[in-house]
């Protein structure tokens, strides 16, 4: 069931209070067992942010309970869900401090490997009332829209970005590369990454060796439903395929 915008109940809502909804739930999720295997980071193209009206990107937490193989996928575990082609990071050395870098990003990488992140709509797209667009504070407040992340088998090397198609039914096709520079992740996959280590360090928080890290969509984002079955096709990193059941 969604709920209602924050943004609406709280009128003077902002970005800040988003994150510290954010915080809440994820504190009461670890305080029934689960626990923080990683970070998401979303918005990263220059237009998502002018149209959520934000001038960086955002993020979110991933628990170790989105985390799924390919293969079927329940989907009476989401509400809405839509999918997007993304690179993660799995970090063999902790990345901390507000000087770090991509070299410094690709330095502390064991390895980068095929995702699909699942996002989904905990908060309502449309107010019920007003039908007023919900804003970038209540999808911040949303876990940054994570709700499932998919981690294909291969691992390559970080320093290279990878092109990928998700191909699904019906003949829904996205096409992403991150290597050029107006991809959806900055230039380059690591430059987010490196943003989300600097923008934690005021809080004293970094990331983990051994946590994975979403770098961000190469493409926008493709509805699915129960019965889709959707082809990931990274090239050199290898496909997989996974089905909502």
């Amino acid at each position: 069931m969604q709920v209602e915008h924050f943004s609406v109940r709280f009128p003077a809502m902002t970005v800040a209070d988003g994150y510290a909804v954010s915080r809440a739930w994820v504190a009461m999720k670890i305080a029934e067992g689960r626990k923080v295997r990683g970070h998401k980071i979303g918005l990263t193209s220059r237009a998502m942010q002018v149209s959520s009206q934000i001038d960086e990107p955002d993020y979110g937490t991933l628990l170790d309970d989105m985390f799924f193989e390919p293969g079927d996928i329940p989907t009476d575990r989401f509400i809405a869900p839509r999918v997007e082609v993304e690179l993660a990071f799995v970090l063999k050395h902790k990345l901390e401090g507000d000087q770090v870098e991509v070299e410094d990003v690709l330095a502390a990488t064991e390895y980068v490997t095929p995702a699909i992140e699942i996002i989904d709509a905990r908060i309502e797209q449309f107010d019920r009332h007003t039908k007023a667009m919900r804003r970038v504070q209540d999808t911040i407040s949303d876990n940054a829209a994570n709700a499932g992340i998919i981690l294909g088998r291969a691992q390559g090397a970080p320093a290279r970005s990878r092109p990928a198609v998700v191909r699904g039914d019906p003949a829904a096709e996205r096409r992403g590369r991150g290597n050029r520079p107006a991809a959806g992740v900055q230039g380059h996959p690591a430059v987010g990454v490196a943003w989300l280590a600097r923008k934690l360090a005021p809080r004293g928080e970094s990331l983990q060796a051994g946590e994975v890290v979403l770098a961000g969509s190469f493409t926008r984002p493709v509805a699915a439903k129960r019965g889709d079955v959707f082809d990931a096709d990274y090239g050199p990193l290898g496909r997989f395929e996974f089905k909502f059941s």
